[in-house]
């Protein structure tokens, strides 16, 4: 059974940084397409990045470019997601998902094309 974890959220000040983690047991992610989505209160959940299962691909939300990074480290079966010069409107739950055996990367931006999702982790950023 795959389970996913996300870990690193937290209270922030506008300008600062957070790096969310997010780990996977049952199956490695070396191989899985991931992707970052967070839903703030009374809106909808909203894609924040992905990865290509190969590495060779990464796709951000345009509000996020240039302050997002989403990397692997697939020796330790983690994804992670860089969160510089953080917004209040960044403010949300930040949920990972994993989709195995796809190579369409243009369907990445939708959670519902992924299989697997964490619980999701908490990000707050104050004014």
């Amino acid at each position: 059974q795959v389970q996913l974890v996300e870990s690193g959220g937290g209270l922030v000040q506008a300008g600062g940084s957070l790096r969310l983690s997010c780990t996977a047991s049952g199956r490695t992610i070396s191989t899985a397409n991931m992707g970052w989505f967070r839903r703030a209160p009374g809106k909808e959940r909203e894609f924040v990045a992905a990865l290509s299962w190969s590495g060779s691909r990464t796709t951000y939300a345009d509000s996020m470019k240039g302050r997002f990074s989403i990397s692997r480290d697939n020796a330790k079966t983690t994804v992670y997601l860089q969160m510089n010069s953080l917004k209040p409107e960044d403010t949300a739950v930040y949920y990972c998902g994993a989709k195995w055996g796809a190579t369409a990367q243009a369907m990445a931006v939708l959670w519902q094309w992924y299989d697997y999702w964490g619980q999701g982790t908490q990000v707050t950023v104050s004014s």
